[in-house]
This record gives C-alpha cells, sequence and structure tokens, in this order.
C-alpha cells in the first residue's frame, strides 16, 4: 500500500507541476500579455485632473475633465515599436475618447506625439470610433453603439497602422515615407512610444477592460 500510495502521490505531484507549464508554453505562444490588472491602476501613470480615472468592476472608469492616463508599466519597459493592442469598450450616450500610441508622458494637455484612434460613438464630433484620428476619418455613422462592449483593435507593422471594430477592418493607413505635417501634428508620426487613454471632457464616460497587447519586435 505505501508503495502505490508513493507512486499515486509523485504522479499527482508531476500532474501538477506540469499543468501551469503547459499554460505558460500556451500564454508565450498566443503572445497576448495584460496591461491592467482588472484591479487597480498599477503600471498607469496620469498627470492633470487624476480623477477623472478609476477601477470599477473590473474597468476602467474615464469620467471627469480632460485628462489622459498613460501606461507606464514593466511590459517591454513601456515602449512599444511593433504591436497590436486591444481593448473591449463601452462608451455611454455623448462620450468622446481615444486610444494612443507612440505617445509619451506629458503631466497637462493633449498628447503631442503618437496617434490617437478614436473612441466616438455619438458625440457631436462627426469623427467616429475606428477612425485614426484627423489622419484617415470614420465620418458621422459609427461602427459600434452606446452602451454596449465592443472589442477595438490596432495593428502596427512598420510603417502601416490596422484598426478593427469587433472584428471588422475600419481603417488602414501606411505613412508615407518623409511625411510632413502641420505645425500642431507634428509627432503625428510613427516612432515608438507608450500607449494611452483620453479623458476628452467632463461630460464624457467611457470604459476599458481586457486591455491587451501583444508585441510584434
Amino acid at each position: 500500500m505505501r508503495v502505490r500510495f508513493s507512486l499515486l502521490a509523485a504522479l499527482c505531484g508531476a500532474a501538477l507541476l506540469l499543468a501551469p507549464q503547459s499554460t505558460t508554453r500556451l500564454q508565450a505562444q498566443d503572445g497576448w500579455v495584460s496591461l491592467f490588472d482588472g484591479k487597480s491602476l498599477d503600471g498607469w501613470k496620469v498627470g492633470e485632473n487624476a480623477a477623472t480615472f478609476s477601477v470599477q468592476d473590473g474597468a476602467i472608469v474615464v469620467f471627469g475633465p480632460r485628462a489622459h492616463l498613460y501606461y507606464a508599466g514593466p511590459v517591454q519597459n513601456h515602449v512599444f515599436t511593433d504591436f497590436e493592442w486591444k481593448a473591449d469598450v463601452m462608451t455611454f450616450p455623448g462620450a468622446n475618447s481615444g486610444m494612443y500610441f507612440h505617445t509619451e508622458y506629458m503631466q497637462g494637455g493633449w498628447p503631442a506625439k503618437g496617434y490617437e484612434v478614436q473612441v466616438n460613438n455619438s458625440h457631436t464630433d462627426p469623427i467616429r470610433t475606428g477612425s485614426l484620428y484627423n489622419i484617415v476619418n470614420v465620418m458621422n455613422v459609427a461602427p459600434a453603439s452606446d452602451n454596449e462592449w465592443f472589442t477595438q483593435h490596432i495593428i502596427v507593422q512598420g510603417k502601416k497602422v490596422t484598426i478593427k471594430v469587433n472584428g471588422k477592418i475600419t481603417t488602414e493607413y501606411t505613412e508615407p515615407a518623409g511625411v510632413q505635417r502641420p505645425a500642431d501634428m507634428a509627432g503625428r508620426v510613427i516612432g515608438k512610444g507608450t500607449f494611452a487613454f483620453q479623458g476628452h471632457d467632463p461630460k464624457s464616460r467611457v470604459h476599458y477592460k481586457n486591455v491587451m497587447v501583444k508585441p510584434l519586435s
């Protein structure tokens, strides 16, 4: 009996050791990494109007005066070049927000560096969700609805940007070599940097969850 018990214990122990290793291999193959723990804003940094961002029911809640929440955590040392970035998003009526990439932390004001991917299904601004803001605009008719979760997925490879909403491509853009921007958009170029969520105005309420990145470089 002792021999059988020892053998059973050994087999159970081996199974416990193998299970997390198998999970780790699957996660490594998949390549996606979470940037938000669903409980806190650990790994994120906000400048002005920090109270605009909070965590409720597993989501980042954006509601308050203009503010921007920048990823400042350990993944890639918060510097991304080629990647896939996605989040589940819910907008409330009249809300405006955005998902920035290749940006950098600023204490206040609108991010000067990087691109903004629009989050807006019914705000008075006619540039809708799925747009590469003021570069390739989805006008007037939104690809998603208020009060419903949708997934916005941003892919950057080299100079090409692809934006998908609920799996459907809304925008494809390849930045021309040597592109020249107006002075107020000088930083809207492909480069490298971090991510940020936008708090647009005191009347806009937007929730984000399942914030994931897959580095491609």
